[in-house]
């Protein structure tokens, strides 16, 4: 997850290549300029629209984009601490050009709709700082339990998903625990599941993700930033321990040279190259479970 260790982490390996914290929230700032991804091979015509769902707690707003005809595998979406935003509805519109009904929901609808920061808003500045912490830290285990049945029964819904096929679902940062968590909560549904950057997957808490294994019958991507993997580096052997025991298919990688939220196209260590290998790592744990 996003923390002070995130920024120590960032900002020590701008000032290594010799940018200055400002020139570092600059270059920040206008990351969402490059925000011109990759296009899908063979890319669908698509259908997108905002939406609200009603689940037990309120209205949530949301993004759903979809192949303009068929009905297709549905994908959930979890983004990072920033929230729901233009870059997670480019790289929802990009899965969908692949061929999947994708919904990336807004998980702060509680308190108050997306975007949630500003355009261009960075981690490393103490404002969104203090902006988004008391919006992560009002959600928990029970509310991402809610919400992910809430979110797949909308799915399941809709004339764009096929119902006979399963779902799969992928998060980052904050929503590595989510993805797991809805892994469990629906297991007769998700057969796929995939974190990026995902934080507080495996912990001592009696809520920690990775006691829900039992429960899930997913198939799994783990993507490790390497910053990530330095600091806690049992974490990812405390998951392939336990999805061995319960029979469960998981690939856990750490990937080299990438600090803590590499993979959104608008994030100031956005790591083109690992990102895209990330991507294509994806795609394939869909294929395959979807």
């Amino acid at each position: 997850m996003c923390d002070q260790h995130t920024e120590q982490d960032n900002a020590a390996h701008f000032e290594s290549k010799g940018i200055t914290r400002r020139a570092f929230n600059t270059l920040a700032a206008g990351a969402s300029l490059a925000m011109l991804l990759p296009s899908a091979a063979n890319a669908m015509a698509v259908t997108e629209r905002d939406v609200s769902i009603v689940t037990p707690d309120g209205n949530a707003d949301a993004y759903f984009v979809h192949p303009q005809s068929g009905a297709h595998a549905a994908v959930l979406v979890w983004p990072d601490i920033l929230g729901l935003r233009p870059a997670f509805r480019a790289m929802s519109k990009r899965l969908a050009e692949s061929g999947y009904a994708v919904l990336c929901v807004n998980p702060y609808y509680r308190t108050e709709p997306s975007p949630v920061v500003p355009n261009g808003a960075t981690f490393s500045d103490p404002a969104v700082q203090e902006k988004v912490f008391p919006l992560y830290r009002s959600l928990d285990a029970a509310t991402n339990k809610t919400d992910a049945i809430a979110f797949i029964d909308w799915l399941d819904q809709q004339s764009a998903v096929d119902t006979a096929r399963p779902v799969g679902t992928m998060g980052y940062c904050m929503g590595g625990p989510i993805i797991m968590r809805t892994a469990a909560a629906v297991p007769d549904r998700v057969a796929a599941a995939a974190s990026f950057h995902g934080g507080g997957l495996a912990t001592d808490n009696p809520d920690s993700p990775h006691l829900l294994i039992p429960k899930m019958k997913a198939n799994f991507l783990i993507a490790v930033a390497a910053n990530d993997d330095e600091r806690n580096p049992e974490e990812k052997e405390t998951l392939r321990e336990s999805f061995a025991d319960n029979g469960i298919r998981a690939e856990i990688e750490v990937y080299e040279d990438t600090l803590h939220g590499w993979c959104p196209p608008d994030s100031a260590v956005y790591n083109e190259q690992q990102a895209e290998r990330a991507w294509s790592r994806l795609l394939a744990l869909f294929d395959t479970s979807l």
